[in-house]
């Protein structure tokens, strides 16, 4: 249920509804963070939990067990950190670089878990530790790159058969055919034992780069919303589920676990902040300051992927107790405590920092995950180019994008997405225009209109211009 119905829409919108320029503009530090900074996560809490457990001070567990919890209590959901952001109008780099990590780090999370428990199967009791491991090192990245390679192609092939295949004037058509799409590579790559939900993020992402760009306007409008709207319905019935399961399933609380896996959890995001951000800053030309590195670790909450993960070990009936019981503990800790901490943290680093001349936008705090978080913010910290800018650089025939950025606007962009014609274009625009009529139509006709109101005031004003 979880992995089937709940889980596809909540990762492909992460990726769809996804503010593409600031993304891949630092897609490398983003990558650097979701896997390796997963990685160390895993093995300092696995790790850590074993050795404590061995030395009797925390709740023994065997070494597949403490290496399954620690990859998935790695996955972080800074949904709260997010909308604080949003509402301080922070530097959009760090806005991307927290983003970026969650959107993906949910995904690294999943395989790295599912990676562990099949290295530690049955079939895998005879074979040394050293040979587990290399294993399933070996099996996390055939996984990881193989569910990015089917979720590339396919969202590849939508965009080529969307550019080919005129459904310009048949809505619904388009739209259920990107239905068939989206769930062409989860199936394909669970068919092969690969990750489904790998490869749902990243035909997510590839789709929302060019087959968005083939489908009428109210196609991309019909797609944006339903997607954000079903990963909402789902997202939250993740999290009653969560609520419910306080008082619903019996719990086994071990104290020494809970206390040492936050301790464990802290460290092991500091291991993955710090050292990661010094390296990436070698080859950025927007540097990762201290203040945006002590954001970045306190940013580390857990939420609704990590419980759900726990739900699904298949371990003995006591160890699963405690599993599930501390990993709900520690959702709830991160979420209520480093989440409520995250604005007094920000003033007090702003007051000691250079930005604190910096003038704020007030705004009002979203909970959505992908509705305002990419979009593009002005700053005169952005060194990164968003879309906009990128389009309108090669308008102006400037020829000093690098790497990815330039093969694509050069290359990919034209061969992937369709020149539409400027009949099409208006077409598309009277389209909308009809939509929007209609509804300030069926607005004047209500009953519950029954003076003149700004509303019909302002129609009257557009309408006095159109006949002009």
């Amino acid at each position: 249920m979880f992995f089937l119905v709940l889980l596809p829409p909540i990762i492909f919108e992460s990726g769809y509804n996804l503010h593409k320029g600031n993304f891949f503009q630092n897609i490398g530090s983003i990558l650097v963070f979701a896997i390796l900074g997963t990685a160390i996560s895993a093995l300092v809490v696995g790790g850590g939990v074993y050795l404590l457990g061995l030395a009797g001070l925390v709740y023994s567990l065997n070494f597949m067990q403490s290496f399954a919890f620690g990859s998935l209590i790695s996955a972080v959901d800074p949904v709260a950190t997010l909308a604080i952001f949003q509402a301080l109008d922070v530097d959009p780099v760090l806005n991307m670089l927290v983003f970026g990590e969650s959107i993906l780090n949910d995904a690294v999370a999943i395989v790295l878990t599912t990676t562990i428990i099949e290295s530690g199967g049955p079939e895998m009791e005879d074979v040394g530790v050293l040979s587990q491991m290399t294993g399933g090192v070996t099996r996390f990245f055939g996984v990881l790159f193989g569910s990015a390679a089917i979720g590339t192609v396919t969202a590849m092939t939508s965009s080529l058969v969307l550019k080919h295949i005129d459904l310009y004037t048949n809505p619904s058509l388009e739209f259920a055919l990107m239905l068939c799409f989206i769930y062409t590579p989860y199936a394909l790559a669970e068919g092969v034992h690969l990750s489904g939900i790998m490869a749902i993020l990243f035909c997510g992402v590839v789709m929302s780069h060019y087959t968005h760009y083939n489908l009428s306007p109210v196609t991309q409008i019909t797609m944006q919303q339903t997607m954000r709207t079903l990963a909402f319905v789902c997202e939250t019935s993740i999290f009653i589920y969560l609520g419910l399961g306080i008082f619903s399933f019996p719990h086994r609380v071990e104290l020494s676990l809970v206390v040492w896996s936050l301790v464990l959890i802290l460290l092991g995001r500091a291991l993955n902040i710090f050292p990661l951000s010094l390296l990436c800053n070698k080859f950025r030309s927007h540097q990762i300051t201290k203040r945006m590195m002590v954001i970045m670790w306190f940013s580390g909450l857990r939420g609704a992927i990590a419980y759900a993960l726990s739900l699904h070990l298949e371990f003995d009936e006591e160890t699963r107790k405690v599993l599930v019981t501390t990993t709900l503990i520690v959702v709830l800790f991160t979420t209520i405590v480093l989440g409520g901490g995250t604005m007094p943290l920000m003033k007090y680093l702003e007051s000691k920092g250079s930005s604190k001349n910096r003038r704020r936008r007030k705004k009002d705090i979203t909970l959505s995950k992908t509705c305002e978080f990419g979009s593009a913010i002005d700053s005169e910290l952005l060194a990164e180019l968003t879309e906009e800018e990128l389009e309108q650089s090669f308008a102006e025939g400037r020829t000093h994008l690098q790497g990815f950025m330039y093969w694509d606007y050069k290359f990919f962009r034209p061969f992937f997405v369709r020149k539409f014609s400027q009949q099409e274009l208006k077409d598309g625009k009277s389209h909308v225009t009809k939509l929007t009529d209609k509804w300030f139509q069926d607005i004047q006709s209500s009953p519950l209109i029954s003076d003149l109101s700004d509303l019909d005031i302002d129609l009257n004003i557009d309408e006095d211009c159109l006949i002009k």
